[in-house]
This record gives structure tokens, sequence and C-alpha cells, in this order.
């Protein structure tokens, strides 16, 4: 086996949970690369949509915006925005949303809009994009981050995205069609909500993590299911895949690419 790096470790876990034949809106950076990691190894039928309004994107690079021109030119169709969120997403035709986040919360609600008071932000991030609406209406969804105190946080600046609102049937108060987010995974572990709280627990842990250390990188009090898997490591094929990948992309934007 292979050396692997953390981040390997989480986009490798990521793109399995990815089923062939999945119908998947993709945010761009790590969500894409684990969505086409899975395109390319576990998932070869997995249709890949990507807001700008391609549809079946087979990307050879990872894309740097959905603006990417790589998207359209390898989608089976290019459709107008309006008919990807109108038709595609609020119509329940697709299957899982796949995001990033900056700040994630124990209830799978995502911020990518400020951190810090709204008005004088300390930081503002790149905003909500297609989020809100990907969480909200897609059958279910995957949020995928690096896992610190910084990025899973006790309270939301700002709900940017509802995962389960402030837990129990609070979602489906709100009037939220879709099952909301199914998985979180990060470079340590894979959290699944809890049944009846939609709490997020931790259910698996990645090869060499401690529990102490999913611990000391969560900032509200992170709790663990009864009966802990371990992930499996990375496959020969999953690196040799991903890594093909980076270099590709790599050596067509004359960066790394999506060490986000």
């Amino acid at each position: 086996m292979s050396a692997y790096s953390t981040n390997e470790m989480m986009t490798v876990a990521a793109a399995r949970r990815l089923r062939n034949g999945a119908v998947c809106f993709v945010g761009i950076g790590l969500p894409s690369k684990a969505a086409n990691l899975a395109r390319l190894t576990s998932s070869p039928d997995v249709v890949l949509i990507y807001e700008s309004g391609p549809i079946g994107a087979k990307p050879t690079v990872l894309p740097l915006s959905i603006g990417d021109g790589e998207l359209a030119e390898t989608a089976d169709s290019v459709v107008p925005t309006g008919e990807i969120f109108r038709y595609w997403l609020q119509g329940g035709r697709i299957d899982v949303g796949f995001l990033g986040a900056a700040q994630v919360d124990k209830f799978g609600n995502i911020n990518t809009t400020v951190i810090g008071d709204y008005h004088q932000p300390k930081v503002r991030l790149p905003g909500a994009g297609g989020a809100p609406e990907i969480a909200g209406s897609a059958k279910s969804v995957l949020i995928i981050l690096k896992q610190s105190h910084r990025t899973f946080v006790d309270k939301l600046a700002f709900i940017t995205s509802v995962g389960f609102g402030e837990g129990g049937d609070h979602r489906q108060r709100l009037g939220l069609p879709g099952a909301g987010p199914v998985g979180i995974i990060t470079d340590l572990c894979i959290m699944e909500p809890e049944a009846g709280s939609n709490e997020f627990i931790v259910t698996t842990l990645h090869p060499g993590v401690t529990r102490e250390q999913v611990i000391e990188a969560t900032g509200w009090q992170i709790r663990f299911a009864e009966s802990l898997s371990v992930t499996a490591e990375p496959s020969e094929v999953e690196l040799s895949a991903l890594r093909a990948l980076e270099a590709r992309t790599a050596a067509a934007h004359g960066q790394v690419g999506g060490e986000e």
C-alpha cells in the first residue's frame, strides 16, 4: 500500500459515498474532485451536473469554476441555468447534492457567507451560489471539508444553507423537500445524522485517527456512534486515479489541482 495523505483519504472516502448511476449536483473544489474520482473509479455511470448547465459532464481535468469550458465540452447536454434549478433540482431529479463549506455545525447547516458580524465581517466568504437550493431540494446531500475548530463550530456566524436547522424535525417543519445531509466527510472521519435528533455523530474513523484528535478538531461536544467502524485505506486504483487527475489538472492550469 502506498503512503497517502489525509486529504487523499478524505477525497477517496467521499468518492465512495457516490453510488453508481446517481444524478449528482456538484460544487466546485473538494466536491468536484471527489465526484470526478468516483466517476473514474467506483461509479463510472454517475451523472455529474454543474449549476452553469452541463449535464453528464466528464472533465479530464478539474474545473476552475462552474464556467470552465471543459465542463460544457465534455457534457452530454448543456441547458440554461434556470432549467438546472427549476426542472432538475426543484423538480426532484437530483439524487445527491455534493457541497463544500467554510463552516458547518452539529446539524449540518453550512456557512459560506461571512465569518464574524454580517455587517462588519472579519472575512467575507465566496457566498451562497446555488448551495442553499441544492441543500434544500436534492434528495440527499453530502458535505466535504477539512476538520478543525474553525470549520466545525458550535454556532455559525451565518446560515447560508440549511441542513437540519435546529435539529429533530425542524427541516420538515421548514417545508424543505429533500432528506438533508446524510454524511459529512472530513480528513479525520465520517459523520452521519443520529436518528431522531439529526445531530451529526462520528460513525467512521479514518485509519490511524483517534477519538481525541476528532474531539480536539470539533467546536462542539462531538459524540461517537456505539459501534465505530474504520475507513478502508485507499486502494492503489483509487490513489493512482486521484493522483493522475491532480497531475493533469496541475499541468492544464499551472497549479496543483484542488488543495483547497
